[in-house]
């Protein structure tokens, strides 16, 4: 079969109006999923004060990002269970429930009692809350970019999913403005009451809103394709993955680590690091924050169009080079106490975030074929945030209290980063590129 066959084969074909209803129903849900992260990391210093009190300052602060880790330990269970799912009966079917699912948790958040009102129970109910988010996210967060990519123009995947992925930022961005907000508007006393329960309110609406959307799509050419061919005494989704892909799962769980690191970090971490480590207040730190997050928001389509025309790991190799000579001048900026040097410190962190994700954010559905697109990557996408995402925050806490650098999670992020470049060149990452649905 020649090249122009096998891409005409896997250039999926869309109904009119089909491509803005697949990227709205692929953004909405990266949007509400990552509004819950990042609301999480935004509060931490609140959550800190309200349910776990009577520890000092860095004590309670680590308890809050370990809860925040959670979360993530729960997504590889979410992520296998939805993803079979997904791979049996359908993307579409699939994000309904974790949407909801999603934007439930996250509404109880905002209503849950404190500490002081009923003792230990408001940790377990605050814990609970994050394990039922961290498993409904492990299958949303690859069901909806696997659901853009399989409707995506061959030549177009990388712009395609980047746009969708830039949604994972804009949570950031909104709610660190509406933070703002809140704590401009509020006094002290009035925020740590009831003023930062009413994000986590608005995600009951938002998840709602979501579900209307994507009512308005259909599952892709190439996945119906699939399951009309497929024999039920065939291997399970499961099995085929384990079978066939295990090479495949490695390479991605390695690249998508450094990837899910870098943007914890900023999204999770920097805005309470920035204050305890660089002296910053409240309002300066979520608005720099919230400048750095747009500013990835807007690059991360042009990258993944860049990845479009020179390939995915071109994008991979120089991201995480210049993560490894980034990082630490990164962290030392953030740290410095100046606001426009940790302004320029996390717009220099973003923009490496944007080279790397102009190939990480495609590859990690492209390198597994239909059949076992949404188990796979799956496995591979949330066992990568379990271990490198969701720890980002806590390690980085604990980084900085052990070794009373500051800037030592730059250390850790640029270590890091040495050792995927070395994967990726030593390790003959493929090119997927073009690649055939």
């Amino acid at each position: 079969m020649s090249a122009d066959a096998v891409a005409e084969r896997s250039q999926p074909s869309l109904n009119r109006g089909m491509p803005v209803k697949v990227l709205a129903a692929g953004s909405v849900g990266q949007f509400i999923e990552f509004y819950d992260f990042a609301l999480y990391g935004l509060t931490a210093l609140t959550l800190a004060e309200l349910f776990f009190p009577g520890e000092d300052g860095a004590a309670g602060l680590l308890k809050v990002f370990a809860t925040f880790g959670v979360a993530f330990l729960a997504r590889p269970v979410g992520g296998l269970f939805f993803g079979n799912l997904g791979d049996r009966i359908g993307r579409r079917r699939v994000l309904f429930i974790t949407l909801m699912a999603i934007g439930l948790a996250t509404f109880f958040i905002g209503l849950l009692p404190t500490y002081a009102q009923v003792g230990v129970l408001a940790p377990a109910a605050l814990v609970l809350c994050r394990i039922i988010q961290g498993f409904s996210a492990g299958g949303e967060s690859v069901g909806a970019p696997a659901f853009v990519f399989e409707h995506a123009p061959t030549d177009r995947r990388g712009m395609w999913l980047n746009l969708t992925l830039a949604a994972t930022a804009l949570p950031s961005v909104v709610a660190g403005s509406f933070l703002l907000i809140l704590s401009q508007t509020l006094s002290a006393e009035q925020f740590s009451s009831w003023g930062w329960r009413i994000p986590f309110l608005l995600a009951l609406p938002l998840a709602l809103a979501g579900v209307w959307i994507r009512t308005h799509t259909e599952e892709s050419p190439a996945f119906r394709e699939v399951l009309a061919k497929h024999d039920e005494h065939e291997m399970t989704p499961i099995r085929a993955t384990l079978r066939r892909n295990k090479t495949q799962i490695g390479q991605v769980i390695v690249v998508m680590g450094l990837a899910a690191m870098a943007f914890y970090f900023v999204s999770a971490y920097f805005v309470s690091y920035v204050q305890t480590a660089g002296d910053l207040s409240r309002g300066q730190s979520l608005l720099v924050n919230a400048i750095a997050l747009g500013v990835f928001t807007v690059l991360l389509p042009l990258t993944g169009r860049i990845g479009d025309r020179v390939g995915r790991r071109p994008m991979l190799i120089a991201g995480s080079a210049l993560f490894a000579v980034a990082a630490i001048p990164s962290f030392m900026l953030v740290t410095s106490g100046s606001v426009g040097w940790a302004m320029t410190g996390q717009l220099l962190l973003v923009v490496v975030m944007t080279v790397y994700g102009g190939g990480c954010y495609t590859f990690f559905v492209e390198i597994f074929r239909t059949r076992t697109r949404f188990t796979s990557a799956a496995i591979a996408y949330n066992a990568s945030y379990a271990l490198f995402g969701g720890t980002a925050p806590f390690v980085g806490e604990w980084l900085v209290n052990t070794t009373g650098v500051e800037a030592a999670p730059g250390y850790y992020l640029a270590i890091m980063a040495a050792l995927v470049l070395v994967t990726i060149v030593a390790g003959r990452v493929p090119e997927t590129r073009g690649r055939q649905l």
